[in-house]
């Protein structure tokens, strides 16, 4: 008998229909002869409508994160509550909870809560009885504060990577309206092929790099704790894209896929001074305003005047925060001024072959060039090559790099509901 957690975003419980269909899959891996546990997010639209409701109310809903909080972990206990009554309705006996019911524990960030420890004690007293735990996703409980807390981005899939961790399930399942892990995101390039299996370096690598299948947290904490996963789609029988933790490169292909993400702005302060200990001060006003850098460049200072550039890209919800703080620390650090850019894209090309195989660079810059789009920006991993260039252009250069890596595949691929969540 297996332990099996699986993940249900948004728009795969959108409505009553589509609930019944979640809950007729459950059934079916209950029935089969395993363990069930079943993570759910709010239905479609539902997290964005507690947030029109709350900008309704409050000039600024922010200033009140407690309230924020517990107004939005209702969407997800909405969700718990008619899947579990969907498959009391079918036959099978089924139990929800909370996030604080689960035992998910947090820590005291409202908005964007760690999870510190996961104490699955009565969604295991509910599996031993041979009931299916269904537990809402996206939240848990600050013991120190005695709150409800939410998760951030991806705060589902990171809740069920941490129940799988903390049951020690044999896979957790994330099903989304695709039908696993592509090379590219089939609605930017529409003959990306889907992955059959892919190692979490690589999957981690993707995630940051901006694909959207798979939360980077959630993957980072299927890392830690050697837990396998498995994409698949909410409207499928596919078996789906296989995640290995164990960090085995499963396929031999030297780029696994490429990635794109739109959701970056970057900064450049200008005219700092060329001395040590001045990008020590930069970066230390950004992390202290709460803000993460992804890519950094720092221009050769100019001789004459000891000055140099410092370039740095964020997300662009970020941005107004970082600008506000370098610009209140600017007489103390002594640069001339800030420029920002929030029509920037990002592009990245992954795989764990590329360790072993030259070449790689040339092919990504000889398409980019042919395609000809402008490199602002580079940065590498071992696994991983990202570069900047205009947002305007990077879902064709990805199309064209996609192409020159022999990525493409033979039909292009099914995207069921268009989200890709």
């Amino acid at each position: 008998m297996a332990l099996i957690v699986q993940k249900f975003g948004g728009s795969s419980v959108g409505d009553a229909e589509k609930i019944k269909l979640v809950a007729k899959r459950v059934i079916e891996t209950h029935r089969a002869g395993n363990q069930v546990v079943v993570v759910v997010s709010a239905m479609g639209d539902t997290t964005d409508d507690l947030l029109e409701l709350a900008n309704n109310v409050s000039d600024d809903p922010e200033a009140t994160p407690r309230e924020l909080d517990m107004l939005l972990t209702a969407g997800e206990r909405i969700s718990v509550a008619l899947l579990s009554m969907a498959i009391n309705s079918m036959g099978e006996k089924s139990r929800s909870f909370s996030g604080l019911q689960a035992g998910i524990i947090t820590d005291s960030t409202y908005g964007n809560a760690r999870i510190a420890e996961v104490t699955p004690d009565r969604v295991q007293e509910a599996i031993d009885k041979g009931e299916i735990a269904i537990v809402a996703g996206f939240q848990g409980f600050d013991p120190t504060s005695g709150d409800i807390t939410t998760l951030g981005r991806g705060g589902s899939d990171t809740t069920a990577v941490a129940l799988a961790a903390g049951l020690n399930a044999d896979v957790c399942e994330i099903y989304s309206d695709v039908d696993g892990v592509y090379t590219a995101d089939p609605r930017s390039v529409p003959r990306a092929k889907k992955i059959d299996s892919i190692d979490i370096e690589s999957m981690l690598e993707l995630a940051a790099a901006g694909a959207k299948i798979l939360y980077i947290r959630a993957v980072e904490f299927a890392r830690r704790h050697k837990v396998d996963l498995r994409v698949r789609s909410s409207f499928t029988d596919n078996p789906g894209t296989t995640i290995y933790s164990s960090g085995e490169t499963m396929e031999e292909s030297i780029v696994a896929g490429v990635a794109v993400d739109q959701s970056q702005a970057k900064i450049t302060v200008v005219g700092i001074p060329d001395v040590p200990g001045k990008a020590a001060e930069l970066f230390t006003v950004v992390a202290e305003a709460g803000i993460n850098i992804d890519m950094i460049v720092q221009n050769v200072a100019v001789s004459n005047t000891k000055l140099s550039d410092i370039s740095f890209t964020l997300l662009a919800e970020d941005l107004k925060k970082a600008i506000q703080a370098l610009e209140a620390a600017k007489d103390h650090m002594g640069f001339a001024s800030l420029q920002f850019d929030e029509s920037i894209g990002k592009l990245s090309v992954v795989g764990s072959g590329m360790k072993t195989h030259s070449g790689v660079s040339a092919t990504l810059f000889g398409a980019l060039a042919k395609a000809g789009v402008n490199i602002e920006m580079i940065s590498t991993s071992e696994i991983r090559i990202s570069v900047i260039t205009r947002s305007d252009q990077v879902i064709e250069a990805a199309r064209v790099v996609h192409s020159a890596f022999g990525l493409d595949g033979d039909t292009e691929a099914v995207v069921h509901a268009g989200t890709g969540r």
